[in-house]
């Protein structure tokens, strides 16, 4: 069992000033990692010039893709951005790879929407070709993350990568390409279950994204508030369990993330960008431990 790590998912800058901003200010609050999604999209960042910045301005936190969309490129001209993006950090890169899953992405950008276990093929050659640019460049392959929820992209990380990703999120039956679910507490202890079944003795770290935040003295009032706003099947006494969710006092989350830890490995953890204020006083309290 690791010690906790966190990190930020950072979606976007208004211009120069605010991006340094924001980083210096991730920085400051004591989290480990700055990442940045792939998605398109208005105050989208481009992924590995924001990350370079990133790294340009700050000393201490790693920095990393969660997750970059490989399908959407050519392989040779994704290693050269990652071979760059490498090269520039200062080897702080951390390579998060997924195999996409919103559809209304690719029809924007003019990609053929191919079914998932292609996608999740294509994530897999695409190890291989960069294995082969960081030979050919001389250069130490950055830890690699894989993040995904279905069978393919677990198994998959389970073999290749050191930390795996888990969202927590399914697609909705019978719902749009990109319509999500969340999993239960029972869901994810099954698909952790999984991920180690394929890992033949592997240990990679185990990465949870945290999808709300919420420090409050009434719990189920947050759980109520939830289940009003994203209506997915789950019941209050569900959604107070289920990992990607953390409702409570700051010593309430502190006990959520312990029992999270040692119920399902996760030490990393990362939130999302309008959650970096409410979850450092949790960060305070964990780090290194």
């Amino acid at each position: 069992m690791g010690k906790f790590k966190f990190g930020v998912n950072l979606w976007g800058a208004e211009n120069r000033e605010d991006w340094v901003a924001k980083c210096l200010r991730v920085e400051a609050l004591g989290y480990d990692v700055i990442s940045v999604p792939d998605h398109l999209g208005p105050a989208r960042n481009a992924p590995f010039p924001a990350l370079t910045m990133a790294a340009a301005v700050t000393r201490r936190p790693r920095v990393g893709t969660l997750v970059s969309n490989v399908p959407f490129y050519n392989f040779a001209l994704f290693a050269r951005e990652v071979i760059t993006t490498v090269k520039m950090t200062g080897d702080r890169l951390d390579l998060g790879l997924g195999s996409g899953h919103m559809k209304s992405e690719f029809d924007d950008a003019g990609l053929p929407w191919i079914p998932a276990g292609e996608r999740i093929e294509y994530l897999a050659k695409s190890l291989d070709h960069l294995r082969e640019h960081f030979s050919d460049e001389g250069i130490t392959p950055p830890p690699l993350l894989l993040a995904g929820n279905s069978d393919g992209v677990l198994s998959l990380a389970a073999r290749k990568a050191d930390i795996t990703g888990f969202s927590g999120l399914r697609q909705a039956p019978g719902k749009p390409p990109g319509t999500f679910q969340l999993d239960d507490a029972e869901r994810m202890d099954e698909r952790v279950a999984f991920f180690r079944s394929h890992a033949n003795g592997r240990n990679p770290e185990l990465n949870l994204l945290v999808q709300r935040v919420v420090v409050t003295d009434d719990r189920r009032a947050a759980a109520e508030s939830w289940r009003a706003e994203a209506p997915d099947g789950l019941d209050v006494d569900q959604l107070l369990e289920t990992p990607q969710l953390l409702f409570g006092t700051v010593d309430e989350i502190v006990r959520q993330l312990q029992e999270r830890r040692e119920r399902y490995g996760f030490s990393y953890v990362t939130v999302f960008q309008p959650m970096l204020e409410t979850f450092s006083p949790i960060v305070k309290e964990l780090s290194g431990q």
